[in-house]
């Protein structure tokens, strides 16, 4: 299976949430690797395989507030 890079886009209110929002991001079944981008810090990136993508964002939704999937793409690492 190939190695999918998942970006979302999230509305963080506080640090708090930012560190919630990595913890769910890192115990979603077949992630490698999660970091933080953008010039806000407010985009996590995910990486790993067979990674439920929809699924990360309804819970992310629901723990965090606002988030957005903005891309889903094979990672060429």
């Amino acid at each position: 299976m190939l190695q999918q890079k998942i970006v979302i886009k999230i509305k963080f209110k506080c640090k708090k949430c930012r560190s919630k929002a990595m913890t769910i991001a890192a115990m979603t079944s077949g992630v490698c690797s999660v970091k933080l981008e953008g010039d806000e810090k407010d985009r996590v990136v995910v990486i790993g395989e067979g990674v439920d993508a929809v699924g990360m964002i309804v819970l992310l939704r629901k723990k965090v507030g606002h988030a957005t999937l903005e891309l889903v793409a094979e990672c060429k690492d």
